[in-house]
């Protein structure tokens, strides 16, 4: 599927939405991992750690020779990318111990966001008008959604602290995006993924040595829902993405993140019994609305 050959125009789409739905489980299996007694950092660093080690084998036969032939160049992009991989799951993760699922989703998906002004003074993209159309619905309906869960069920003990990790994850999610468009420019994706994946759970390993995180001695399940975390969300759903930037533009895909919110919220109330509130369906419609405007502007 990374082969040289241009894509059907329709295949990033279906791709990025199956991404969509795997990523929708990601604040469900962390607050189970989160139950079952995993500190958040630890989930974070079994996540990554085992998802690198899973497309271990697949890089390396599909991806040896670029890898030994890597820039320095390429070897700091690389670092950078998975320093900010590493960072967006250490806070956005923190963030569910303290606010709710539906909070903690919509502010995490607002990097579309920072995307498109980055993208804008770094690179001289400019989004088409419809873009901006669906990224302003887009929004609209992030705040809806925030806003309503703040006034219908109980955030957490932190909500503040919650909610500022989730838009700090934010940042650091665009930041990945953004260095991710440009490798992904020269790197077959499962060299690309390897080296993010495996940069991100070193980092992470660091931190869990720094602040005395153990990362065994927990309970089998504990293990499995992190194991989940890094087949579903990860693999499946964070390599969509990736796979998708060589066709995509970043600010597409951001677009297409704020529908993480509607799975999750959905998935919160089902599995944990979050509240559901009307004003909150108005705010999956308009996000719904903005994704596909936002698809429709990519397309010209």
């Amino acid at each position: 599927m990374d082969g040289g050959k241009t894509p059907p125009r329709w295949l990033p789409f279906l791709v990025l939405a199956i991404g969509l739905l795997a990523i929708s489980f990601g604040a469900i299996l962390a607050r189970m991992a989160q139950a079952h007694g995993l500190p958040s950092l630890a989930i974070a660093t079994l996540r990554l750690g085992l998802a690198a080690l899973l497309v271990t084998p697949l890089a390396l036969w599909q991806s040896a020779r670029t890898l030994r032939a890597l820039s320095g160049r390429q070897g700091l992009l690389t670092g950078g990318a998975g320093f900010f991989l590493a960072l967006h799951f250490a806070t956005w993760i923190t963030s569910l111990e303290y606010t709710s699922v539906a909070s903690s989703t919509a502010l995490v998906t607002t990097n579309l966001l920072w995307i498109g002004v980055a993208s804008y003074f770094l690179f001289g993209d400019r989004p088409s008008r419809l873009m901006l159309v669906g990224i302003f619905l887009s929004l609209s309906g992030s705040a809806l959604i925030f806003w309503s869960d703040n006034q219908t069920s109980a955030p957490g003990r932190n909500p503040l602290l919650g909610n500022f990790l989730a838009v700090a994850g934010s940042w650091c999610f665009s930041a990945y995006l953004l260095i991710g468009r440009r490798l992904r420019a020269s790197l077959p994706l499962p060299a690309y993924v390897w080296l993010a994946y495996g940069s991100a759970a070193i980092f992470l390993l660091l931190a869990c040595q720094g602040s005395g995180t153990p990362l065994v001695g927990y309970a089998p399940a504990a293990y499995l829902v992190a194991l989940g975390l890094a087949l579903g969300p990860q693999l499946l759903g964070h390599t969509s993405y990736n796979w998708s930037l060589r066709h995509v533009s970043p600010t597409f895909i951001a677009v297409v993140t704020l529908g993480e919110p509607v799975g999750s919220a959905l998935l919160a109330w089902i599995f944990f019994g979050e509240s559901f509130a009307p004003v909150q369906a108005v705010g999956f419609v308009l996000l719904l609305a903005g994704i596909y405007l936002a698809a429709k502007g990519e397309g010209r």
